[in-house]
């Protein structure tokens, strides 16, 4: 049976984790933080390491602690947000259990879940919160020739640096911020072309001098939900101050239609040629991580069956930081704490008996001036 004794067990340490255990605590519930990582600050100090925000820090803070006392219109770096996650872990008084991997997830009889770790310990919690984010699974497609091509294949996930890749050709696949990031930092140093199915799109970054992140706040389009998103988004766009843009134009960084399949030294572009390439780098986005779900029979082919975070195959079971989950925000920092706030309150209503199905409506917080 459920007993109040019982923790409310937040899988994954990072961003999504720590707004979840500051919004547990604010309901009431206990929560215990259990991060695969060495500490509790998710997937950022495994990205690359020119990687800045971008939204500003005054837009890039989780509830309860503002990103810092510095500028607040600068664009905080990777080392910034590691930063501010160790602080952010350190000021809420719950438990984290970090090197804890959940390697399965079990339906308890009588309710609630039993959480295995690949260490072998066993955890009964009155609820759960997957919260593990997607940085561990990246997406490479399949393509013909995969296989028999001897040169270097890997997704950004695993790039941190230009200078390894100094006098090679390179391909970055993908169209979005982190390929058009990439591309442009290795333009100097290696022959770079972007791979992309379309066009690249351009958003400004910023409006009538303001930075796009102020207007997302002032017209609340940061709280479109999903429905109006997948209308209003059709493809990837990359924030931009002008000079992505003036490079593709200028020849600096290359743009090539994506090629339709890989040879042994190289690939075939879409026009038929051929060309020898000694690297691939796929900028391709990532999965939800939630493999440890599979025995609850909660997952669709890897994806969460879901409704705004609530799970609709288990009661008790929420999601966090999921791409899109409730608005365009939903899986940033800024956005997190929003989501957190409404997937902890369906759960502490699970927990407590009362209906899932009516659900507060989502907090709307003070405009950052």
């Amino acid at each position: 049976m459920i007993t109040s004794s019982e923790p409310v067990v937040i899988v994954g340490g990072g961003q999504s984790g720590l707004a979840a255990a500051h919004a547990g605590l604010s309901a009431g519930l206990r929560p215990v933080v259990l991060g695969a990582g060495v500490e509790p600050v998710g997937s950022w100090a495994g990205y690359y390491d020119s990687l800045t925000l971008f939204s500003p820090a005054r837009y890039s803070s989780l509830p309860g602690m503002a990103f810092d006392e510095g500028d607040p219109d600068r664009y905080p770096t990777r080392d910034d947000v590691v930063a501010y996650l160790r602080r952010y872990a350190a000021s809420i008084d719950v438990e984290i259990r970090t090197g804890t991997r959940v390697a399965a997830v079990h339906p308890r009889p009588g309710g609630g879940y039993l959480v295995h770790t690949d260490s072998g310990d066993e955890i009964g919690a009155t609820g759960v919160v997957a919260a593990s984010g997607s940085f561990g699974n990246p997406y490479l497609p399949v393509l013909p020739g995969h296989d028999t091509y001897a040169g270097e294949v890997r997704h950004v996930a695993h790039y941190r640096r230009p200078e390894p890749y100094t006098g090679k050709r390179v391909l970055v696949v993908g169209a979005g911020n982190s390929a058009v990031q990439v591309a442009y930092e290795l333009a100097p140093h290696a022959r770079v072309t972007l791979a992309t199915r379309a066009p690249i799109q351009f958003m400004p970054q910023r409006i009538r001098g303001r930075d796009l992140h102020h207007w997302l706040h002032v017209t609340r389009a940061d709280l479109l939900p999903r429905s109006v998103l997948t209308r209003l988004i059709r493809h990837a766009a990359v924030l931009d101050t002008g000079v992505y843009r003036d490079a593709i134009a200028s020849g600096v960084l290359a743009r090539q239609e994506m090629f339709t399949a890989f040879t042994a030294d190289g690939v075939i572009w879409a026009d038929g040629t051929h060309e020898a390439v000694d690297t691939v780098l796929f900028a391709t986005g990532y999965r939800p991580n939630l493999d440890y779900l599979a025995p609850l029979g909660a997952l669709d082919d890897g994806m969460p069956r879901h409704v705004s975070g609530v799970s609709t195959t288990h009661r008790g079971l929420v999601y966090l930081g999921l791409e899109f989950q409730r608005s365009f925000s939903s899986n940033t920092l800024r956005g997190v704490g929003r989501d957190a706030a409404h997937v902890v309150a369906a759960l502490a209503g699970g927990v407590s008996g009362r209906s899932l199905r009516r659900l507060p409506p989502m907090r709307r917080l003070p405009i950052p001036r």
